[in-house]
């Protein structure tokens, strides 16, 4: 039989070490790059209109993308690393299995950066190509806002929150054995994972994906919706705060571009 997992202690007792290391070094890197000044460079605006070959910002994009993914995300999906990672040490190779689940994680969100990152070079090409549409481009910033907003409220959001509040009868249903299993169940839990945060997920895809502030602040939010006992009321308070920061950023945005005298 293979070792267990080693845990890490303290706060983060109980959490499989892969996992706690991927998240601080996630967070490092974050950190390294707000500190070195560099953040902006990370924006999308920046990525598409830089004069980067767009292969070259598409790859600087996924980089940093998986490394938000993994600071933001995978604290929202402790308990069940957790619980999985009891379970896999019952397994004949627990690591490459606590491996197989966090790489099935990652493809669905990685799938979903790429999807973005597609759009928002489609709606630049859009934009570029159509006067009307260029003039509203000041209103992009806060309709994503309004967009998070709404979403609060949506079936969708509930039903996938749902899923991922009862991780122990998650598990308990889609459980299997060896690699293979853990990546079904990565992707399956991923799935939900997006079905819910997405719309969180696109302000900083907005607002660029190394704001730290912006960063830990979503965060708490979706530890908080998905992790504790009264999370779901937290959600539609989550709703109308970002539709009262909308409120604000778009009128504010449409008089720095000129529209409001």
């Amino acid at each position: 039989m293979a070792r267990p997992l080693a845990r890490t202690r303290g706060l983060l007792d109980g959490i499989p070490a892969p996992a706690a290391v991927a998240i601080a070094t996630a967070w490092a890197l974050a950190l390294a790059a707000q500190a070195s000044g560099r953040s902006g460079l990370l924006s999308h605006d920046w990525l598409i209109e830089g004069g980067l070959p767009i292969t070259d910002a598409f790859a600087i994009h996924l980089g940093a993308w998986l490394v938000m993914v993994v600071a933001m995300m995978l604290p929202t999906s402790l308990p069940l690393l957790r619980m999985f990672g009891t379970a896999a040490d019952r397994q004949e190779h627990p690591d490459r299995a606590m491996a197989a689940l966090l790489g099935g994680y990652a493809l669905v969100w990685a799938l979903f950066g790429i999807a973005a990152f597609g759009a928002d070079v489609g709606l630049h090409a859009a934009i570029d190509a159509s006067a009307p549409l260029a003039s509203l481009e000041w209103a992009i910033g806060g309709l994503t806002l309004a967009a998070a907003g709404v979403f609060q409220f949506s079936s969708l959001k509930d039903a996938c929150l749902k899923q991922c509040r009862h991780p122990g009868v998650f598990l308990f249903r889609y459980y299997q054995r060896g690699s293979g299993g853990a990546v079904r169940l990565g992707v399956r839990h991923g799935v939900f994972c997006v079905g819910c945060c997405w719309a969180l997920m696109l302000i900083m895809f907005a607002v660029g994906v190394a704001n730290l502030l912006w960063m830990a602040v979503l965060t708490a939010i979706m530890v908080h919706e998905k992790t504790r006992p009264r999370g779901r009321d937290g959600v539609p308070v989550t709703g109308v705060a970002l539709l009262g920061a909308a409120a604000i950023v778009l009128p504010y945005s449409a008089y720095a571009a000129g529209v409001l005298g």
